[in-house]
């Protein structure tokens, strides 16, 4: 698709009303400039969220989440920035120009457009006859034996294919539908005669959405005792490709961002049933398989994934996969099992169900911990042959864990469980483990890498879950937060200020933007950049002094004392580390040289932070 103009960006960011979009999501109350209330992101008793309305901006003081106006729209519609963009446009009225497209693109355009609609039209003409039609009432009490109530079945578009052999395809090409087109959505088949039929006959159906909520594909289940196979799926086509999509995301996007997990089973009911009962963060992988996509959609908007597969082999074979992709993510995996051999719609459907669902959940495990029970479970410690097989199934499982506590305490209950020396069973599980005993990064995250501009140090930036900066971090946006708010002061302070300073090298490459954007840090900003981007807006928006006491804490006001203070904690730091450097050289005439430097800055920042609180 064509891109779209920065022109147009630029016009739908003026007409778009902050406050407005923002507040869909979130109560707000005006404080001064900004406006203040609960985070749509994380649970809060007391309002920590901050929207600026004049620049656009949002930032949470508790969870950190922040960006402007179309990253609001991302994050909480589930959409690209190209989307978030045509969404604002469309809600304001403003008319989007796109530079010039190639005619090839655009006809391609043109054909997914069409594929799109062609997909609403079938869903609706399945959900209709599912409701309405006397010949769907076996599969209506189907789907009320299981529990599942109308409201849910409709705010999910569950339907029913009618036995004929061209229902769907009749009405379609009365419409203006081509056979080829329905034949590209994965809608009709071609017959040995060399006509074309229904793809799908007699069976329920659940369509299948992205994170927008539109048509891609359906899943669809047997009616009849003699329908082989029991559950299938649209075929692979150029708008629906399984292995990217998770069943029932559109409707549990948000509740996955506020809840700050999400919940993965199965079945097209199961996500149904949980739904039902409340428990919206549920999405479903159609399947046993999970993809390094699938858990990438996830990672993006959650901390924490609970799996509730089965135990059996594909199962295992499953979180050992969802284990796989996840490393390189900052996504914790645990697992629960719903007693029995049931599944979550089974469960639920029973008298208390979704409180004994909402337990094991609160009980889950991590997946390592599991998966070694399970093993452990099945081993005979009496039998050598048991012992290996063991040994040999919990290699990978333990050998992908970053070494610390939690591996282990694992390797420790192998060897008891086994009655095996624990350097055999490190040495076995070794091949698998991480090099360098790190944390792997999360997606979208900056990775270490050498720092840039003088100084002589890499500035190191370590991936963490949103809301957990360290205190050096937040010291260092604070002093860069009061650069802006008094650039006169800061102008100089930026000047001084060099990458062994910093923890991080987003940090320094706010720096050097700031030495060259400090009277308007927004302007100029490459959206691209995730990182740069996002260090600048939640710069600006700590830049405002705050009406509210609950939003205090990460805002200093700004003055010229104020920042020398700040300066000179981080270059008390940056003295430290090197003396410790030093010191392991066994340079004592450099090292005792430094520590003079250091005591002389502490008495500075003694007598400058006594004139600080007395101003």
């Amino acid at each position: 698709m064509a891109k779209i103009s920065s022109a147009s960006i630029e016009r739908v960011r003026e007409a778009a009303d902050m406050v407005e979009v923002v507040g869909t999501r979130t109560d707000l109350r005006r404080q001064g400039a900004r406006w203040t209330g609960l985070c749509p992101f994380h649970d809060e008793r007391t309002p920590s969220f901050s929207v600026n309305p004049s620049d656009k901006l949002f930032y949470c003081f508790g969870c950190e989440a922040k960006g402007d106006i179309f990253g609001f729209v991302e994050e909480t519609e589930g959409v690209g920035f190209g989307d978030a963009v045509e969404l604002l446009a469309q809600r304001y009225g403003v008319e989007i120009e796109r530079e010039e497209e190639d005619p090839r693109e655009a006809e391609a355009r043109r054909r997914r457009d069409r594929l799109g609609a062609l997909l609403d039209r079938a869903a609706e003409f399945y959900a209709k006859f599912l409701r309405d039609s006397p010949k769907a009432e076996r599969a209506r009490e189907y789907l009320t034996g299981r529990g599942l109530e109308p409201e849910v079945l409709e705010r999910f578009g569950v339907g029913l294919a009618p036995s004929d052999w061209g229902s769907l395809m009749g009405r379609a090409q009365q419409a203006g539908f081509e056979l080829s087109e329905l034949a590209a959505a994965g809608l009709v088949r071609k017959g040995r005669d060399g006509g074309y039929y229904d793809a799908f006959r007699a069976r329920i159906i659940f369509p299948i959405r992205d994170r927008r909520g539109r048509v891609l594909g359906f899943g669809a289940r047997a009616t009849k005792p003699d329908q082989v196979p029991k559950y299938v799926n649209s075929a692979e086509t150029e708008l629906y490709r399984k292995s990217e999509i998770l069943y029932g995301i559109d409707q549990a996007r948000a509740a996955i961002a506020k809840a700050g997990r999400a919940v993965l089973v199965e079945g097209y009911t199961d996500v149904l049933a949980l739904h039902q009962a409340g428990i919206t963060e549920s999405v479903g992988v159609m399947g046993t398989a999970i993809t390094e996509r699938q858990v990438a959609v996830l990672a993006g908007l959650v901390g924490e994934l609970i799996l509730c597969l089965d135990a059996d082999a594909a199962g295992q074979k499953a979180m050992l996969r969802a284990q796989q992709v996840a490393a390189a993510r900052d996504l914790r995996l645990a697992v629960i099992t719903v007693p029995d051999g049931k599944d979550p719609a089974d469960l639920l459907s029973e008298s208390g169900g979704a409180e004994r669902f909402r337990a094991l959940l609160d009980g889950a495990v991590g997946i390592e911990e599991f998966q070694v029970e399970l093993i452990l479970g099945r081993a005979d410690p009496g039998s050598p042959a048991s012992r290996d097989q063991a040994l040999n199934e919990l290699a990978p499982v333990v050998g992908q864990m970053t070494e610390g506590a939690v591996r282990d305490e694992l390797l420790r209950r192998v060897s008891e469980r086994l009655d095996l020396d624990p350097g055999l069973i490190a040495r076995r599980v070794s091949s698998g483990a991480p090099s360098g005993g790190t944390t792997p990064a999360s997606s979208g995250s900056g990775t270490a890498s050498g720092g840039t501009g003088s100084g002589g140090a890499t500035p190191v930036e370590t991936a963490r879950p949103r809301g957990t900066l360290s205190p050096a971090e937040r010291r260092e946006l604070a002093l860069l937060a009061m650069c802006i708010e008094a650039p006169e002061p800061g102008e100089k302070i930026l000047a001084r200020l060099t990458p062994a300073h910093l923890s991080g090298e987003t940090t320094w490459r706010a720096v050097e933007w700031l030495r060259e954007h400090l009277a308007e840090p927004l302007n100029g900003l490459d959206r691209s950049d995730e990182q740069l981007t996002g260090t600048i807006q939640r710069l600006v928006m700590q830049s405002t002094p705050p009406e509210s006491d609950s939003l205090a804490a990460g805002y200093e006001p700004a003055s010229a004392e104020a920042m020398e203070l700040n300066f000179l904690v981080l270059e008390r730091k940056r003295l430290e580390r090197e003396i410790a450097t030093v010191g392991q050289s066994g340079d004592t005439e450099r090292r005792a040289a430094l520590s003079r430097e250091r005591a002389e800055l502490v008495n500075r920042m003694t007598d400058l932070a006594a004139e600080v609180s007395t101003g």
